[in-house]
């Protein structure tokens, strides 16, 4: 009959939670989680709401640009090819995903949310295909507002001019 009138152990799930905020291990995985948010969902729900608002006129009729991938790379969908990756003419950014150090990753970050903003700010959007590249990329040149966007990402420091061959390096 005791068993029935022992007090609840509400200092157990303090004890537990108080263990809980002093160990390291917990703001460690609460620092991933937060980058993990940062580099992959907010990217993607922005990528999302561009794709939902913005069309890109072109020679194969309104595409869509659903995901900036790098600041010089793009996903399309496109009604005759459908999903495509395209690869932006006339400059080079750094790369996000094989960078060389530190230094170019985080600029290729800056880069690619600078395409971003000038995508969800443009009012028309113009993209003529030139062809594929070697990885099988469509090879677009993309106007903002009447700007070729090479220019914009050169003239704000996202970028330098590139028309092929060997590429610079962004670490220093």
């Amino acid at each position: 009959m005791g068993w029935l009138f022992r007090p609840a152990r509400p200092a157990g799930l303090v004890t537990r939670l108080v263990r809980r905020l002093v160990d390291p291990r917990f703001y460690l995985k609460a620092v991933i989680g937060l980058a993990v948010a940062g580099l992959v969902l907010v990217p993607t729900i922005a990528d999302l709401v561009n794709a939902a608002m913005k069309t890109v006129a072109s020679d194969q009729g309104e595409c869509r640009v659903i995901r900036v991938v790098d600041g010089d790379t793009v996903s399309l969908i496109c009604p005759e090819d459908g999903m495509q990756s395209a690869r932006l003419l006339g400059f080079d950014t750094p790369e996000k995903y094989a960078p060389k150090c530190l230094s170019e990753f985080l600029a290729a970050e800056r880069a690619s949310w600078h395409l971003r903003a000038l995508i969800q700010g443009a009012d028309l959007m113009q993209l003529t295909h030139q062809g594929t590249d070697q990885y099988g990329r469509a090879l677009v040149q993309l106007e903002i507002d009447g700007v070729d966007v090479a220019r914009l990402m050169i003239r704000g420091g996202y970028g330098r001019a590139y028309g092929g061959g060997l590429r610079g390096t962004w670490c220093s």
